[in-house]
C-alpha cells in the first residue's frame, strides 16, 4: 500500500529548505508543533481552503513510509485522520516537487496523484 503523502509549500520557503539541507516547516507548522501534510484524497481540499489564490506553490510528495514514529495521523478536519510530522522533514523521503500553478478558474492544477 501506498503511503505517498503531500505538502503544499510556496516555493521561495521550499527552494530555502533545499538550501539547507532540511525543512523545519512553515509558519503554521512551527506554531502547531508538527508538519502539516494531506493524503491525495484531502490535498485538493486542502489548497482550497488554506492556500486559495496564491501563486508560486509547490506540491512535494513524499514517502510516509519512511518518516518512522514522528509521522502519525491524527483527526482534523471533519473528523478525517491527517499526517502530522512531528520533526523536521528528511529531504531524503521526498520523492518529487512540482510547481502548482493556478489555472484559469482560479484554482490550483494538480498534477496526477497517488492515491494511498
Amino acid at each position: 500500500m501506498s503511503q505517498i503523502i503531500y505538502k503544499i509549500a510556496p516555493e521561495a520557503l521550499w527552494r530555502e529548505a533545499e538550501k539547507n539541507g532540511r525543512f523545519t516547516g512553515a509558519p503554521i507548522d512551527i506554531a502547531d508543533g508538527f508538519i502539516h501534510f494531506s493524503t491525495a484524497d484531502q490535498v485538493r481540499e486542502t489548497a482550497a481552503k488554506h492556500f486559495a489564490g496564491q501563486m508560486d506553490l509547490l506540491l512535494i510528495a513524499i514517502d510516509g513510509a519512511r518518516l518512522g514514529e514522528a509521522l502519525k495521523y491524527e483527526v482534523s478536519r471533519g473528523g478525517a485522520p491527517f499526517p502530522h510530522l512531528y520533526g523536521e522533514l528528511d529531504l531524503k523521503t521526498v520523492l518529487w516537487v512540482r510547481p502548482l500553478p493556478l489555472g484559469a478558474d482560479g484554482t490550483h492544477q494538480f498534477p496526477a496523484l497517488e492515491a494511498e
